[in-house]
């Protein structure tokens, strides 16, 4: 090894330190402009940024700097890692900022400021929604959550005794509730799909909800993404197959929504609704709601409205007095988003979750729920042990490691979801892997 002296030794440090000082000055710059922005300011023009790179999954290039400043965008708690972010995400340091600003501004005057100003700000909030989603913004309804938009699909729909709707055992537990009680009070019949999961088998995904149509099926409901493990279904091959035979085709979007890269049209289906504190990491309670335009008379608001079978999809949102600074806090956390872009989001969870994954892999006894490819998962990931119970699994992630996962114990599912988002490390997932390894032996 040769090593430096005099002049070129000292010449060598000093730019080591002038690079870690720019690199440092740079980060703390950014933090600043995603944590600060001032209120009703455009992202874009605050912090104009080159279009984004191809994604390089290599600590060593700048592509890494780019995530440590999306970081400092979140208050990111240095002692727990957080890697629960499929059930609910935290929202950016500009959205709280900007929660907090609009509750103190309702305060002063909340009946003028609620529905005399913000009541109307939810217009242009409504168009960037759904340019986000590739639809129109008279097709969209804001509203708190996923349950809330598919319970109102769910039961606005016309449906009478004899009719049938097709789902899966692994669709959300508010849902199936949902569509139990429909069965109870109406007398539809409930058609059960069961799924042996991972599957990267197209055909196999999709004929095990096509070949339990029938002459009486009016509904299919599918879960783009299945929270349990992360499994993607293949959506627009069902729905094609849906229509074909005259049946309507609903969609749980909660876990694809400003994760997976499409627009709504790319899935044919005729509702759909999302959570907007997943993956948008909006302000917690807040969600929305689609439904192709010829179909909006045809469902009956879930709460009273004066034109429930009007065409208007404002009548979806008669929930009285509501929280505005939570529906105008969305739009920063918007902001974040578009500055990152879909694409580079789902390359970068997509490449996380196989980060971890690969590593242990090849542990004895380990059994993963979820895909590696990128068509059949991304954010998500779920391992468990052959012969240990998830919940104890999890446990002892956090009491050795402050990890914080969720147990899954769900039909054929019993394992740990692990879900990080943009604001997690590969050092914190170098953890997780050491702890998996430890539990392994």
């Amino acid at each position: 090894m040769k090593y430096l002296t005099g002049k070129r030794k000292n010449q060598t440090t000093n730019n080591e330190t002038n690079d870690m000082t720019n690199r440092r000055s740079f980060i703390r710059r950014t933090a600043t402009v995603l944590g600060s922005l001032a209120l009703h300011q455009n992202f874009a023009d605050a912090f104009p940024m080159p279009k984004p790179r191809p994604f390089q999954p290599d600590p060593q290039t700048p592509e890494d700097d780019f995530w440590r400043q999306i970081r400092s965008a979140f208050a990111a708690s240095p002692n727990v890692i957080n890697l629960n972010n499929g059930g609910v995400s935290p929202a950016p340091r500009a959205t709280m900022d900007a929660l907090d600003y609009y509750n103190r501004m309702c305060c002063e005057a909340p009946s003028y400021y609620m529905w005399r100003i913000l009541d109307d700000d939810r217009e242009p909030l409504r168009y960037n929604l759904a340019k986000l989603a590739g639809v129109s913004h008279d097709e969209i309804a804001i509203n708190r959550n996923s349950t809330e938009a598919l319970n109102t699909i769910i039961f606005g729909l016309d449906l009478k005794a004899g009719d049938e709707v097709v789902l899966s055992k692994y669709d959300y537990p508010n849902m199936i509730n949902a569509w139990r009680q429909r069965e109870k009070r109406d007398g539809i019949r409930l058609v059960w799909v069961d799924l042996d999961l991972p599957s990267e088998d197209e055909n196999y995904l999709a004929n095990a909800f096509v070949s339990r149509f029938s002459e009486k099926t009016k509904v299919v409901h599918l879960t783009h993404i299945i929270n349990w493990n992360g499994q993607i279904l293949p959506v627009r091959k069902i729905a094609d197959r849906a229509h074909e035979r005259g049946i309507e085709v609903l969609v749980d979007g909660a876990h694809s929504f400003a994760l997976l890269d499409y627009k709504i049209p790319d899935l044919g289906c005729d509702y759909w609704s999302t959570s907007l504190h997943k993956w948008l990491c909006g302000p917690f309670g807040s969600g929305l709601m689609w439904i192709k335009k010829e179909k909006i008379p045809g469902i009956w608001p879930l709460l009273s409205n004066d034109k429930p079978d009007g065409e208007n999809i404002r009548k979806f949102e008669t929930l009285g007095t509501r929280s505005f600074p939570t529906e105008m806090a969305i739009g920063y956390s918007l902001d974040l988003h578009n500055f990152i872009g879909t694409h580079r989001k789902q390359q970068r969870l997509h490449y996380l979750k196989n980060y971890w994954m690969e590593q242990v892999r090849d542990l004895p006894g380990i059994r993963f729920f979820t895909s590696l490819h990128p068509d059949w998962g991304c954010a998500i990931g779920n391992f468990g042990f052959e012969g240990k119970k998830s919940a104890d699994l999890a446990g002892r992630l956090f009491t050795d490691w402050k990890i914080h996962t969720t147990s899954i114990d769900w039909e054929k599912v019993n394992g740990v979801r692990v879900t990080p988002n943009v604001y997690t490390t590969t050092d914190e997932l170098d953890k997780l892997v050491a702890g998996i390894r430890k539990m392994a032996s």
